[in-house]
């Protein structure tokens, strides 16, 4: 592999010679092969749009030669066109702050430029942290680029995916909104509720995490750019924070602003950990969905059996004809790695230090992986289940017509005490309602029949 030498305050570094990254990038190549988690493109993407709007606000700051300004905010779109993001090969499992990430966009973006001004002609060369990086820290320009690929993420990925799977729904509450079926509490008969409503309070739940995941996530629109090494914002320019806020804000047609306290930015990161816990939220409740789809779909024969879903593949290796609920099974498997990521984003918030906290890569990690696992695994569950559930009439019908507690409706009437000894008596001589109502000679068979009626009960 030929390479290039290049150099830091520390030395010499050998460099591969088709790599635009420079010393500080390959050292932490060499210092932290760690896993094989890499920091999330999603990041690289926010970094790229970070650079491009400081040099944008260092130009109208006049803190930047505009020359140098241009060609910084021409490399990060580039980046962005291309989208492979080859130059950017860091570990999550790096420093803390993310600064050798910073380091990594520095050094990239300040080679690509330099090769575009010596072929323009031009005498100028890029310097990653006098250029690249002015008026900016580690510090802030991490957490800047985690809020923005936070949101970002949620806004393109995840709220698309949740309202696709909840339409879907909607679909089905109202193609089963009169088919009767009997309700259970403590996984025992209950009173009869349509299938319909039913599947109303799994729309509803995805309606209140959208709401929950929307109005949490207002507080990922602060930003700690400005703020620089300690929160104090030294070597910057007061209005860099904002100009550079505004810059963000247009690039990303999303409303971002420089946070009003950059103490409190660089070293908390309880708005992520805030609205992770919306996420955690939806996870919980795809879980329920998931599982109530499963149970009901169980069997084919001895189940429950009153739902249908897709046989997308066989289920076993040994028993021929066997179909199983894989979505509903890789969708739960999705919740509990959301649950993890949950308390693994909440420890490492806690763990601020004085003016930082150095847990930055790994919440963003886990916070992008939750909302890529929820995004796709919702899509897929939608498009593989949820659109192809069919009620099964017979089962339902017969579950609802065999239920004993159907009997409820006979309270107002002959009260609690002798409605539950109809119950117990058509148990345990294994009858009908009808029959145990009539042989204790509580109503008559035209009482019965009026107060009875699964279609009033619902």
């Amino acid at each position: 592999m030929k390479t290039r030498v290049e150099k830091d305050t520390l030395g010499e570094v050998h460099v591969p010679a088709d790599k635009w990254w420079g010393a500080q990038t390959q050292r932490s190549l060499e210092n932290f092969k760690i896993g094989t988690e890499r920091m999330p493109l999603e990041v690289i993407e926010a970094f790229t749009i970070l650079k491009e709007a400081a040099a944008a606000a260092n130009r109208r700051l006049g803190t930047l030669e505009e020359e140098k300004g241009h060609v910084i905010e021409q490399v990060c779109r580039e980046l962005r066109d291309d989208g492979t993001y080859e130059h950017f090969p860091l570990v999550v499992w790096q420093t803390g702050s993310g600064t050798q990430s910073n380091m990594n966009m520095n050094e990239v973006v300040a080679r690509r430029g330099n090769e575009i001004l010596e072929k323009n002609g031009q005498q100028l060369r890029l310097h990653p942290n006098d250029d690249v990086n002015r008026s900016q820290s580690s510090n802030d320009t991490f957490p800047t680029a985690m809020h923005i690929a936070a949101l970002k993420s949620i806004q393109t990925k995840l709220l698309p995916s949740l309202n696709t799977l909840k339409e879907t729904l909607q679909q089905k509450q109202e193609e089963f909104a009169h088919t009767i079926k009997i309700g259970r509490t403590h996984l025992q008969d209950a009173t009869p509720l349509t299938l319909g409503q039913e599947i109303s309070g799994w729309v509803y739940m995805l309606e209140k995490n959208e709401e929950m995941i929307r109005q949490s996530s207002e507080h990922l629109r602060n930003l700690a750019i400005g703020g620089t090494a300690v929160g104090t914002g030294i070597n910057a320019d007061p209005r860099f924070g904002d100009w550079t806020a505004e810059e963000i804000s247009r690039i990303t047609k999303e409303r971002f602003n420089s946070s009003p306290n950059k103490f409190h930015a660089l070293t908390s990161h309880d708005e992520i950990a805030y609205v992770h816990g919306a996420l955690k939220a939806l996870a919980a409740d795809l879980m329920k969905i998931a599982n109530d789809i499963r149970w009901l779909a169980s069997g084919p024969r001895s189940g429950i059996g009153e739902m249908t879903i897709p046989a997308n593949e066989p289920g076993s290796s040994i028993m021929p004809g066997k179909v199983n609920p894989t979505q509903s099974e890789a969708l739960t498997m999705i919740a509990v790695q959301i649950f993890g990521n949950d308390a693994a984003i909440g420890f490492a918030a806690s763990q601020g230090n004085f003016e930082l906290n150095v847990f930055k890569p790994v919440i963003i990690y886990n916070f992008l992986q939750s909302v890529r696992l929820l995004s796709d695994g919702m899509t897929s569950f939608q498009e593989k289940c949820a659109a192809g559930i069919s009620a099964n009439e017979e089962i339902i019908e017969e579950h609802v017509r065999n239920s004993l507690m159907l009997v409820t409706s006979l309270n107002p009437y002959i009260g609690y005490e002798k409605a539950a000894e109809i119950a117990k008596k058509a148990y345990k001589e294994n009858t009908t309602l009808k029959r145990a109502a009539l042989s204790l000679g509580y109503l008559s068979e035209e009482e019965f029949d009026k107060y009875v009626d699964p279609k009033k009960m619902v």
